[in-house]
């Protein structure tokens, strides 16, 4: 085989070699950083979840309408 006349092959396997040991060295750093930020032993602290309930109920709701309609048919049955 040739040798190898491409920019990239400057100086043979040399070249390949470094960038493999850099990539390597790279993604052990990057798996030890992220096992080091992952989290504690520590128990996770849950929060209760708070319900609400509605300030009234549906039943007063119908009280509103039906007076302004009693009001209504009396100011009709007057005039």
């Amino acid at each position: 085989m040739g040798a190898c006349h491409r920019p990239h092959c400057i100086g043979g396997k040399r070249i390949l070699e470094d960038t493999m040991k850099k990539l390597v060295l790279a993604a052990a750093l990057t798996a030890a950083a992220s096992t080091a930020f992952a989290g504690s032993m520590a128990d996770p602290v849950v929060e209760p979840v708070v319900i609400e309930e509605a300030a009234g109920s549906s039943g007063n709701d119908v009280w509103v309408p039906l007076l302004l309609l009693v009001i209504v048919a009396a100011a009709a049955s007057a005039s």
